[in-house]
């Protein structure tokens, strides 16, 4: 590395400006007038850079949904690929996965999967807990908990199949990826789009959290309907990275996740080497304490769609492939109400995940770290103490507080990996948490 891109690369980590903005078309450089201005590929482009477009969607996509990338980089992506050799991650698995000895039809919990002791990045550390749809046809998702201690070295990452959703729970991260550089810690949240390179470093270990594979159509803001212009995730907390490039030439390895198998090749360099950038496919982080929920101010439980930070659209209107739904701290006020979320069935399969604190509707055995599933159709709800304490409180405005819980939901049955159902720490008894809810039920009216 020279000294003047050494010195540049470093100013641009340790400062680690953002632009605000979700869906925004972006400019940054890292060198002055490396972004050519009025056209997108000039006959040549300054400091010696290749011109090339990342396409996160069709050419023919509509203007609205359409989205892309022009980078300008010291050598185009075709010297950053080789020939590539299959390779085995044993533990992170893609859809269709349906084992015959696993049982995915119940209501299950895991305690937070254990750290070992071993050696773990990125990739040899992501676990997946279940799997939805079909990574062949971009449908579905995964759902996963990655537990990472060391950092990538000279080791570099992409995913044909997926933009992944991460949720850190414990620990700090960084993503150096090819438009620049994102740290990441518990209470945020990054989306890392399809086919974009990068390296995961750990900045505080070991790091735990959950991870989304969305294999359909990106993530987006939710419409918020009669809710109007503004609560909820607003656009201006996400932040994408200014551009900050590494000009290495030292042997290095990229991975790629294609057609839910993992291929790696050997090349001589770093491949994060786009001095500068425009677009609107850009990685971003987001802040959970600006999400801004919105609910019942008078009597009932609203619908938990309403705490929908992120959703990614299917073929049927209404009916997410996968949202991406938070429950955080904010005031119950709802007058004659049962103010947990109600008992119900549905036709969305629920993985939730506990990032730190207690969940209303569970006050014991759901904890930091923790996952449950409650597939497509079968009944879930409080325990007994969650709906004694409920049905009896005194109902004066009340805030839950120190609390921060999410949801992958999905409209496809999420199927259990053999890993979940016999490695991952499950609760056995959590089916039993509902055994002693009584017969209230007496023939005579209710006292109001």
């Amino acid at each position: 590395m020279n000294s003047a891109t050494e010195t540049k690369t470093r100013s641009a980590a340790d400062t680690l400006s953002y632009m605000p903005g979700f869906g925004n078309d972006f400019e940054t450089e890292a060198l002055p007038g490396a972004l050519p201005q009025g056209m997108n590929s000039p006959q040549r482009c300054n400091y010696g850079l290749y011109g090339e477009q990342l396409s996160g969607t069709a050419f023919t996509a509509p203007q609205g949904e359409n989205e892309r990338t022009w980078c300008y980089r010291i050598r185009p992506s075709v010297k950053h690929s080789g020939r590539y050799r299959k390779i085995d991650l044993p533990y992170w698995k893609s859809a269709p996965l349906v084992d015959p000895d696993v049982i995915s039809l119940g209501q299950y919990r895991w305690d937070p999967v254990p750290h070992s002791g071993d050696a773990t990045t990125w990739l040899t550390g992501m676990r997946t807990m279940t799997t939805a749809g079909d990574v062949a046809t971009q449908v579905g998702m995964a759902a996963h908990v990655y537990l990472v201690t060391q950092s990538m070295e000279d080791e570099y990452f992409f995913s044909a199949d997926s933009e992944l959703l991460v949720v850190p729970q414990e620990g700090r991260l960084r993503f150096a990826t090819e438009l620049g550089i994102i740290d990441l810690a518990p209470q945020e949240i990054a989306i890392l789009p399809r086919g974009l390179v990068y390296r995961v470093e750990v900045l505080e270990g070991p790091a735990r959290g959950f991870v989304c594979e969305n294999y359909g159509q990106k993530f987006a803001l939710p419409d918020r309907g009669p809710i109007g212009a503004n609560c909820m995730a607003n656009r201006r907390d996400f932040k994408a990275p200014v551009a900050a490039y590494e000009d290495r030439e030292v042997p290095s390895q990229l991975t790629v996740k294609w057609g839910g198998h993992f291929h790696t090749c050997d090349i001589p360099q770093s491949p994060l080497d786009v001095v500068a950038w425009h677009g609107n496919y850009a990685p971003v982080k987001y802040d959970l304490n600006a999400y801004c929920p919105v609910g019942a101010i008078l009597f009932d439980h609203p619908d938990p769609s309403i705490f929908t930070v992120l959703t990614a659209p299917s073929g049927v209107t209404g009916t997410a492939n996968i949202d991406f739904v938070l429950f955080r701290d904010r005031w119950m006020v709802a007058e004659d109400t049962f103010r947990p979320p109600w008992y119900h069935k549905n036709v969305m399969s629920e993985l939730m995940g506990n990032i730190y604190g207690q969940y209303d509707a569970k006050p014991q055995g759901f904890v930091p770290g923790g996952v449950s599933l409650h597939n497509m159709m079968l009944p879930h709800g409080p325990d007994r103490e969650a709906f004694e304490g409920a049905s009896n409180a005194d109902l004066k405005p009340v805030k839950l507080e120190d609390t921060m819980s999410f949801m992958f939901e999905t409209r496809f049955p999420q199927h259990l990996t053999p890993f979940a159902a016999k490695e991952a720490p499950l609760q056995d008894d959590y089916v039993d948490c509902w055994a002693d809810l009584p017969k209230l039920f007496d023939g005579t009216p209710g006292l109001k």
